[in-house]
């Protein structure tokens, strides 16, 4: 046996089972349908804080965080917590060796074809943009909690990460996720607004963050698709010189555009954190071009809206209708999790804890 692996199920420092040949087939025994959803949640996402968890799947933090230590002494996630210049930084959660194990044999795909090795989802901890990714994962899970809170008149129908709009979109754009959101008000049919996502960190000039509408002018012209770009922005004065920006020329290699504001088949808004007390789903959606007022996430839906769907989008492993998008040899989870007394292989379904 290597000297990489100890006995099997012997434990050790931090309460860890020792890795083994046998830990996957071990951990597959304990799995809830819950925990493999979020195993995939975790590899498309590549990272979520025990904050973003608990928004995606438990009623409290204190549930996700016993799960979790659970996932984490069987080395099926992983975890870290960050430095900080002031106080404590949350605990990051990455895939870890025996999940990514488990999820190619779901998958029916080697761990290399599945796209992981742990130094690579362990090296985030040490990224220049760690707080980037976390950030656009926040705003997602930030959706998909005041879904789960609204007893089935919103929903996240569907969320792909950056690796996944990459592989999808790279040639032309690369958002930091795609989402489609759907909202049922009472009286009203369901309107669905499918949406790419920048988050702004900062970082960048506004002149950069600007230029990237070229490459989604030029995906709506291939596709002749209308989804809007929503910037989500750090502080509302940088939102404020962002549309100050959008105001002014296109960027090169638009055509047929008065200002940055006006690119076609590019619908533009922005929001930031004290936009609305709701969230992303909320009020807090600032069209460029207009004064106001602020628009809901369902509200940016291109006219003729289209309705909710009767499912959400999403796929897996288990035989279900819907096909793999191509780039990635995994399907991106639905973004919502199963039932607790789900069985493996269940279809997901919205549950309140």
């Amino acid at each position: 046996m290597p000297a990489y692996y100890s006995r099997p199920g012997r434990p050790r420092t931090g309460g860890r089972l020792a890795r083994s040949p046998q830990m996957a087939a071990d951990l597959s025994a304990r799995l809830t349908a819950r925990d493999r959803w979020l195993l995939r949640m975790l590899h498309e996402h590549r990272v979520l804080t025990t904050a973003q968890v608990t928004q995606l799947a438990f009623g409290t933090t204190r549930a996700a965080t016993a799960r979790l230590a659970t996932l984490y002494e069987h080395r099926a996630v992983d975890r870290f917590r960050p430095l900080a210049a002031t106080g404590s930084s949350p605990l990051h959660f990455v895939l870890d060796e025996a999940g990514a194990m488990l999820l190619a044999e779901e998958d029916g795909i080697t761990v290399g074809e599945l796209g992981y090795r742990r130094d690579r989802a362990m090296a985030v901890a040490l990224s220049q943009r760690l707080a980037h990714d976390t950030g656009a994962n926040g705003v997602f899970t930030s959706l998909a909690a005041a879904a789960r809170a609204s007893g089935g008149r919103q929903a996240l129908e569907c969320w792909w990460g950056e690796r996944r709009c990459a592989a999808t979109w790279g040639d032309r754009a690369r958002p930091d996720g795609y989402g489609r959101w759907c909202e049922r008000q009472p009286g009203q049919p369901g309107v669905t607004v499918d949406f790419f996502l920048e988050y702004d960190a900062g970082t960048e000039t506004l002149t950069r963050v600007v230029a990237k509408l070229a490459g989604y002018a030029a995906l709506a012209a291939r596709t002749g698709i209308t989804t809007p770009v929503l910037f989500w922005l750090p502080s509302p004065r940088r939102e404020a010189a962002l549309h100050r920006r959008l105001a002014g020329p296109p960027p090169a290699g638009t055509r047929n555009a008065a200002s940055a504001a006006q690119v076609p088949g590019v619908p533009v808004a922005t929001a930031t954190a004290a936009a609305s007390s709701e969230g992303p789903a909320g009020a807090a959606w600032l069209p460029a071009g207009r004064p106001g007022p602020r628009l809901r996430l369902a509200r940016l839906a291109p006219v003729p809206a289209a309705p909710c769907a009767s499912s959400p989008a999403g796929g897996g492993p288990d035989g279900e209708e819907v096909p793999r998008p191509p780039g990635l040899p995994w399907y991106p989870p639905r973004p919502h999790p199963p039932a607790w007394n789900a069985l493996p292989g269940d279809p997901g379904q919205a549950e309140d804890d």
